[in-house]
């Protein structure tokens, strides 16, 4: 399905939007619950992801297949080879298939897993033989994806000695890895994490406790964008804690740049986003998002919208997303006339005016391709292919746009 979308009305009032909840909290603990089944989760994602991640865990053996899930290849691949017993084949979509795996993959045999590729070295498909590890120690590159970190985090508690997991070299996206082990401790998980090295010690059992998921600060991200290019509109959103276990949620600082100016209401978990009053945007705009690359992409085409540059750094985990996002971005944005260039690890835009209207925005299967794009909408129209592709993170994102006063056809 594509849409076709242009913006028909600002809306003045103040509009209240419920966000799904955060997809990397969901997952976390939803591995979490499969080792302590005692644990209770509350606003659980809506997202695709997560629900291929509680679909596989409840399906036990056999083939699993995580389509696009990422975040569900990387879990499930450490949740499974400890699986005592079990023989699963996991397996993905084609570009799943073009996504390494080798470092994590390289860390558990080292702990004593047997994993088999089934076609490329070092990529998916896999298959997993669950058995019980005999080490309680490893070392993993600190620079990749947090993902895998927190792959091996999750499954530490469950094994016979813990797992105290060393981090070599540079530590990239720092706030994944406390979020891990903060949801860790919320359910009585002890651990710490101090010079490059992550101590769990084994927990055979858990009380009864309850979870509730904050909203996704990924998500939100969208609708500062939209706040940013508009002239005026006011969005409620909720539920989100000033005191976050996400690292996006630096959102509420990043933007004030573009001159969003975020406000708490700690008593309703809720932040209300407007435009700060006679605010001079930047020439340029400079950061360093190695903590928070899932938002680059937003902060980009704001950037582009606003008709200001931007460099943004610390980028290279992009590569090895959905898409390369970082190519993606510059195909994207060059076709509205922008001048952009990207490295392995930065995006350099310069100052430009969105000169066409009417673009076609490929999303390249990548769900944060199709909503970073959405808010150009304000100011010409524009056709989103594979629009459905939002579903992987927010079901009910075109549903929301439609409130804010886009008008949004499908064909």
């Amino acid at each position: 399905m594509n849409a076709l979308l242009s913006h028909i009305r600002l809306l003045n009032q103040e509009i209240h939007l419920e966000i799904t909840g955060s997809k990397s909290e969901s997952n976390r603990l939803l591995i979490l619950k499969a080792l302590y089944p005692q644990i209770q989760i509350e606003n659980l994602s809506e997202s695709d992801d997560t629900l291929v991640l509680k679909r596989a865990l409840e399906s036990g053996e056999g083939q699993i297949d995580v389509h696009h899930a990422g975040t569900a290849m990387r879990f499930l691949t450490a949740f499974l080879a400890r699986k005592v017993g079990s023989e699963v084949v996991l397996t993905g979509s084609e570009r799943m298939q073009e996504r390494p795996i080798g470092i994590l993959v390289d860390a558990l045999r080292a702990l004593g897993a047997e994993i088999l590729y089934l076609n490329k070295e070092g990529y998916p498909p896999l298959r997993i033989k669950g058995k019980s590890f005999d080490k309680k120690e490893v070392t993993i590159p600190a620079h990749t994806s947090s993902q895998y970190i927190s792959a091996l985090m999750l499954i530490a508690p469950s094994l016979p000695h813990g797992l105290i997991i060393h981090l070599q070299g540079e530590i990239t996206s720092v706030p994944y890895i406390n979020m891990t082990l903060s949801l860790m401790k919320r359910v009585g998980i002890a651990g710490k994490f101090e010079n490059a090295t992550i101590i769990i010690p084994s927990q055979p059992n858990l009380g009864p406790i309850s979870c509730i998921v904050e909203s996704d600060w990924s998500s939100a991200s969208y609708f500062y964008s939209i706040v940013a290019l508009s002239e005026g509109i006011r969005l409620k959103l909720s539920s989100y804690r000033y005191h976050s276990l996400q690292g996006d949620a630096a959102l509420s600082r990043l933007y004030e740049s573009l001159g969003v100016k975020t406000t708490f209401l700690e008593s309703e978990q809720a932040i209300v986003l407007t435009l700060l009053p006679n605010f001079k945007l930047p020439e340029r705009l400079t950061l360093n998002l190695v903590n928070t690359p899932d938002i680059a992409q937003t902060i980009a085409v704001s950037c582009f919208g606003l008709g200001i540059g931007c460099l943004l750094t610390g980028l290279h985990t992009l590569k090895i997303k959905e898409t390369d996002r970082l190519l993606a971005l510059q195909c994207e944005l060059q076709k509205m006339g922008a001048t952009i260039e990207v490295t392995e690890n930065s995006l350099t835009l310069q100052p430009s005016n969105f000169l066409n209207s009417n673009v076609v925005v490929h999303t390249y299967s990548d769900h944060r391709m199709a909503m970073a794009f959405a808010p150009l909408a304000l100011k010409g129209s524009l056709k989103i292919l594979d629009s459905e592709v939002v579903s992987k993170s927010f079901p009910s994102y075109w549903e929301d746009l439609k409130t804010l006063g886009f008008s949004i056809i499908s064909e």
